[in-house]
């Protein structure tokens, strides 16, 4: 592999929820930062702050609230406290980006309060509370992402969870504190056809995270081509965050050489 720099034109991230899990939470940051990665993390509520700002990694993203939901009125309430909440956690790690939901998520990745079925008033409240959010980055400086999920797999009765869905919110708000978090594993399963979604999505993309299909582990694992989607992120002019959000199908270092290895152009 050519390691130099122009060949890699984006910022790459690995979530440390998801590998060198036989270690700490804060030795897995440390290793991944180490390896020359920027870290993710999801709940910042179940981490000792202090001791993952002590390691001196830098952080790409977090999960930007602890309750909540886009469309009714008490969930947005609670969304927008606990998105206060979050902001305050992210300047002491320096996280630019807060991932969110359309709802809250429980242990197993259900949804707090399903909604498949979303109604026209429900869509309007869902894009007020991001607006209200939009409001919160701007006094803070951070950005809020709002990511795409899969309903057939991971998150079934998700509401606002296909790529088309929340491009059509953060499209409606048209604030730069509002991107999409552009998940390509959970676009794969649901939707398919990745390389036109990111030309379409292009205005609009906060950050991307990946993983392969089946099975949520690392590029060259599964069925994605995922140096063709680097291709066509590099096309678009895309210079941001790639985020490996994924288990290893093997050695954690070996899973993030393919990760590296499938990003570099």
């Amino acid at each position: 592999m050519n390691s130099c720099q122009d060949t890699l034109p984006f910022t790459l991230a690995a979530c440390a929820e998801m590998l060198f899990r036989d270690l700490p939470i804060t030795e897995r940051v440390a290793r991944i930062d180490a390896l020359g990665f920027q870290v993710e993390i999801w709940d910042w509520s179940r981490h000792d702050i202090k001791s993952l700002a002590a390691t001196g990694a830098t952080f790409s993203s977090m999960t930007g609230y602890l309750e909540g939901t886009l469309a009714d009125q008490e969930g947005a309430d609670r969304l927008v406290a606990t998105a206060r909440e979050s902001v305050a956690v992210a300047k002491q790690l320096g996280i630019p980006r807060l991932n969110l939901h359309g709802t809250g998520l429980d242990g197993q990745g259900l949804p707090v309060q399903p909604g498949a079925e979303m109604t026209g008033p429900m869509w309007i409240r869902a894009a007020d509370t991001l607006h209200r959010l939009a409001d919160l980055g701007q006094q803070h400086g951070v950005m809020f992402v709002l990511e795409n999920l899969n309903t057939e797999v991971d998150h079934p009765g998700v509401p606002f969870a296909r790529v088309e869905d929340v491009l059509a919110l953060v499209e409606s708000v048209d604030r730069p504190e509002i991107r999409i978090m552009l998940d390509l594993y959970h676009a794969q399963i649901g939707e398919g056809n990745l390389v036109e979604l990111v030309h379409r999505c292009a205005p609009y993309i906060g950050e991307v995270q990946v993983a392969d299909v089946p099975g949520r582990r690392e590029p060259g694992s599964g069925e994605i081509h995922y140096p063709a989607i680097a291709r066509a992120l590099d096309e678009i002019g895309y210079r941001g965050t790639v985020g490996l959000e994924s288990w290893a199908s093997g050695d954690d270092e070996q899973a993030l050489r393919r990760f590296r290895d499938a990003f570099t152009l």
